[in-house]
């Protein structure tokens, strides 16, 4: 790393690492002076009051990351113009993308974060950090998911599941799947069972009751009673997952991007409203990551305006910019919600938008 990279990126990530501290602790803050007795009385250890305040704040890490790389950013480069660091720099001859490519790194860098966050950690964490403020930090409380009713349109098939016995979904608790024939047929199967559990990709079922029903929907004989009668059956064409029973039990908002499209796959028969918010939804979280960059692009030359110009005309500016980012953000999601305009192309308009704007404003100050 050159001395001039190493130089620039250590000036960002300390100012960073402060703003980002201080608004995860308001955070923190603002959600123990609602929780802190209920802690105190249930006497949750260390390890799992971190992991709850991780998870809750998880669901943030997308709007937090962004005004931290702004504020960041603008006390960066006003530092640097201040104190002339910038004119030196091109008066050596080194690039203005040069000098500012460590900011632009990080930004990258924490866009992967947030994705990372938003798709592997709050489906999850963020659930359960939910579950403990809803049964007031009492673990003893938490219950298995149970009464999930889960229909996969394209497959004609409805699951009935009475109890969820572990996290995982893989275990299941007196099962009913009705198999009903294409295009909104008759019943073609019903089973019955004790329980499913989910072992190398397949679905067993235990103690398997089985009823065949003809194409006028009146129960008939099995063609393979011999493989009816047997305690334990595996239908390995069934290819629902335990994630999905989980999803389905799981608040909306807690949901991978991969979790929402398949939702949108096994869920045809979604009505046109909330398909339209479903699909918002999803196309609106793949893009909320490269806030990040975007965010950082236009507050590059608002930093270098307040170090030159005025400090209030590149800090209102800036955040001027910040805030218009995100009304016009509410505002086409409104208009994509209310079918006013295409959702996926409302989704990404935003970022594009500020996009061009952003880079605009950066190649000025080259």
């Amino acid at each position: 790393m050159k001395t001039l990279t190493r130089y620039v990126l250590i000036e960002f990530i300390v100012p960073l690492f402060y703003c980002l501290t201080g608004f995860l602790s308001i955070y923190v803050l603002f959600d123990l002076f609602g929780s802190f007795s209920r802690m105190n009385k249930a006497q949750i250890d260390f390890a799992t009051a971190l992991r709850y305040f991780c998870g809750y704040l998880a669901p943030f890490f997308h709007y937090i990351v962004p005004a931290a790389l702004l504020l960041a950013t603008l006390y960066t480069m006003w530092m640097f113009c201040r104190h002339s660091e910038i004119t030196a720099m091109r008066a050596s001859g080194i690039s203005f993308f040069t000098i500012v490519k460590p900011l632009l790194s990080v930004a990258f860098v924490m866009a992967l974060a947030v994705m990372w966050v938003n798709e592997e950690y709050v489906p999850e964490n963020s659930h359960w950090a939910a579950q403990m403020k809803t049964y007031q930090f009492d673990q003893k409380e938490f219950r298995m998911a149970d009464n999930i009713v889960f229909r996969n349109t394209p497959s004609s098939r409805t699951w009935n599941i009475e109890r969820m016995l572990d996290r995982e979904g893989k275990k299941l608790g007196k099962v009913k799947v009705t198999v009903d024939r294409p295009n909104g047929g008759a019943r073609k199967l019903n089973i019955e069972a004790e329980g499913a559990e989910y072992l190398d990709g397949e679905w067993w079922f235990m103690k398997p009751r089985i009823q065949h029903y003809d194409a006028a929907g009146q129960e008939t004989k099995s063609l393979t009673p011999e493989l009816d009668s047997l305690t334990i059956r595996c239908f390995d064409d069934f290819e629902e997952t335990p994630r999905d029973f989980i999803m389905q039990n799981r608040p909306w908002k807690y949901n991978s991007i991969l979790d929402r499209f398949r939702y949108l796959k096994m869920h045809t028969d979604l009505s046109s409203e909330s398909r339209r918010d479903c699909l918002y939804d999803t196309w609106a979280q793949i893009m909320s990551p490269w806030a990040c960059i975007i965010i950082t692009l236009f507050a590059i030359p608002a930093g270098i305006a307040s170090g030159r110009q005025s400090v209030f005309k590149g800090i209102l500016g800036a955040l001027g910019m910040f805030f218009a980012f995100y009304t016009f953000d509410i505002l086409m999601m409104i208009l994509a919600k209310n079918g006013l305009v295409p959702v996926i192309p409302a989704a990404v308009a935003p970022c594009v938008l500020f996009l061009a704007l952003g880079i605009r404003s950066f190649y000025k100050q080259r």
